[in-house]
């Protein structure tokens, strides 16, 4: 695969992936939107489908890994890491696209996240927080605990991944990214409650970035103190897998 390849497949699969999550957060957390308070089952199934599509679209081109922190486990695992800047470059740009590109679908709803005069603090007319939309906002922040989760989550997506390398069926099938998608779902279900699962640098930070400067009505904070967390977390895990894989498999 040529730089150039590699750098469209990830840039393209990438804003694949987060048009749809970040779709799917919108859908579930504006108001205005059909499917307003659908619920956690459905965030997940959305960001899982966004997997789908997005590495199925990159892999002809990339491969599809559309994470950081795959990447930096197969770089570990495999001792090659040449490409490994493009790979991240296309990741961090896909991500940023994805999440402007979900703005704009939704765009009327969030210009309608403005409170109406006359309300009062606490009404249902109240500005929706957006932050989650783009990034993950953690139920409780506590760093260490925070930092452990995405951690864990982190390994749990990517040792699999590693492993369904060794399943040769897997492979010429075809099905190893649907497979790699419900693991996506399972890890929201299951994992996500803590933090809501980043286990993906460029899928928190790049649209963070983008969430500071688009021009939302009442967006709140970025909350760049907990930023860390996601992206640092998510390597972790990826390194810790990368190495586990190598000395076990």
């Amino acid at each position: 695969m040529s730089n150039g390849d590699i750098f469209v497949g990830e840039v393209i699969g990438t804003a694949i992936l987060i048009l749809f999550g970040a779709g799917v957060c919108a859908a579930v957390t504006l108001r205005y939107s059909k499917a307003r308070a659908s619920g956690w089952v459905v965030i997940a199934f959305g960001w899982g489908f966004g997997v789908l599509a997005g590495a199925y679209t990159a892999a002809p081109l990339s491969g599809g890994q559309l994470n950081p922190a795959v990447t930096i486990g197969i770089a570990i695992d495999t001792g090659k890491w040449g490409k490994v800047w493009v790979y991240l470059l296309g990741q961090f740009v896909g991500a940023m696209l994805g999440a402007v590109l979900a703005y704009l679908v939704y765009l009327a709803q969030f210009q309608a996240n403005v409170r109406k005069e006359g309300t009062t603090e606490g009404t249902a007319d109240e500005p929706v927080p957006t932050l989650g939309i783009f990034s993950t906002v953690p139920e409780i922040q506590n760093p260490v605990a925070n930092l452990i989760t995405e951690i864990i989550a982190t390994i749990a997506l990517v040792l699999p991944i590693l492993a369904f390398g060794l399943t040769k069926g897997l492979g010429e099938s075809g099905t190893t990214v649907l497979i790699v998608s419900l693991l996506v779902v399972g890890i929201g279900l299951s994992l996500g409650g803590p933090t809501g699962y980043a286990i993906n640098p460029a899928r928190d930070l790049g649209p963070r970035i983008v969430h500071t400067f688009l021009p939302i009505p009442n967006k709140g904070t970025s909350d760049w103190g907990y930023a860390w967390i996601p992206v640092i977390g998510p390597l972790i895990g990826g390194a810790l897998a990368g190495a586990v894989y190598n000395a076990a498999f």
